[in-house]
């Protein structure tokens, strides 16, 4: 059996990072890890953002709805719904969207699961609103 070779675009991997979350996040946040994690946050892009988000088959906006799914699911990692709720906002899924997104979720994955997917996005919206 001959498997295809998977496609991995660290260039696309970064470009899209960068779209999504914003050149201040590649370059801080991304930057802090890496001191701690060496290398790690190199291979999270460059797998995740240069290889599955680059797969055909799902739009970007799909793909950070499914995103905001699987975080509110799996619970207890609120820093990173956080900023896929950012992320999913600046691709143009809209703020009710986002909360239909976890409303629908609550008979699957329980309601204080839901619940806590609500409240990040609620204080993200409300962060949104405030005026620079």
């Amino acid at each position: 059996m001959v498997m295809r070779k998977a496609t991995i675009d660290r260039e696309a991997g970064y470009r899209l990072m960068g779209e999504l979350a914003g050149p201040e996040t590649v370059e801080g946040t991304l930057a802090g890890l890496d001191a701690l994690a060496p290398g790690f946050p190199d291979w999270i892009v460059t797998s995740l953002f240069g290889g599955t988000y680059q797969r055909e088959g799902l739009a970007l906006r799909d793909r950070q709805i499914a995103t905001l799914a699987a975080l509110t699911a799996l619970g207890g990692v609120e820093p990173q719904l956080d900023d896929h709720v950012r992320n999913s906002l600046r691709i143009g899924v809209d703020a009710k969207e986002i909360i239909e997104v976890m409303v629908h979720l609550a008979p699957y994955v329980g309601v204080p699961r839901a619940l806590a997917g609500l409240r990040v996005a609620a204080a993200v919206l409300r962060e949104q609103e405030q005026p620079e």
